[in-house]
């Protein structure tokens, strides 16, 4: 498949993930303007948008599919710190900062995403404070997710980690049913031990352990989840 083939033309007023991302307090003359300097492709999964390390040179912004953010150990071992989804931006803050990618970013199942030049994003910081305060309020809620991370990889049993790890995947991609939630999200148990940070086979062990005591269902690579409250206690989330 040609470049020319992966290329699409979606129309940023007409977009249906517009409404979750930065771009929704855009008036219509924004638009226009970005449309003129923005592209448009189409990804197959397992492509990367950009690696740890490398220069910024625009942002991408979700229309559809997932991607995951992750950095690689000294040893070569991924550790996903954020799934991105419809809506999400990617890049920018490498870009307020001036500095490398600090990770990567892989498709994880075939998505449809728009780069917009640096010096486009710049431009709208600088002309809607309103697109301004969101990206400043996104960044400092960043900081503070990742420190609670940080704080539970320190403190919570990997059993835990897992247990909360699914709960928020259910939260950001879940379907309700008539009595569970299927997480619509097809990881790996490799990029699920990636999240968690533990090894592939020990998340094995404790989704097997966690469907025998009726807390979740496994349908394929994707899990159901049936008793929310419980898997929370196992979070510890009421401790």
């Amino acid at each position: 498949m040609s470049m020319s083939d992966k290329r699409l033309r979606i129309a940023c007023a007409e977009c249906s993930s517009r409404g979750d991302s930065f771009f929704a307090c855009l008036d219509h003359s924004e638009l226009e303007k970005l449309e003129e300097g923005k592209s448009c492709i189409r990804y197959k999964k397992g492509q990367t948008l950009f690696y740890e390390g490398t220069r910024p040179m625009g942002i991408y912004c979700i229309n559809s599919g997932k991607v995951k953010i992750y950095k690689l150990s000294s040893q070569g071992k991924e550790q996903i710190i954020h799934i991105s989804k419809p809506g999400d931006f990617l890049g920018y803050r490498a870009i307020l900062s001036e500095e490398f990618y600090s990770a990567s970013a892989t498709v994880l199942e075939d998505a449809s995403i728009c780069f917009i030049p640096k010096e486009e994003f710049q431009g709208l910081l600088h002309e809607n404070s309103q697109f301004f305060n969101a990206i400043i309020k996104s960044i400092c809620h960043d900081l503070g997710v990742m420190r609670e991370k940080v704080a539970d990889l320190a403190q919570k049993s990997v059993r835990e980690r897992l247990a909360g790890s699914l709960l928020m995947l259910k939260e950001t991609y879940g379907i309700d049913g008539d009595k569970s939630t299927l997480i619509d999200i097809a990881l790996s148990r490799e990029d699920l031990a990636n999240i968690v940070g533990t090894a592939t086979e020990t998340v094995i062990r404790l989704l097997s352990e966690f469907k025998k005591d009726g807390l979740i269902e496994l349908d394929g690579k994707k899990i159901r989840v049936i008793k929310p409250r419980e898997l929370a206690k196992e979070a510890d989330f009421y401790g």
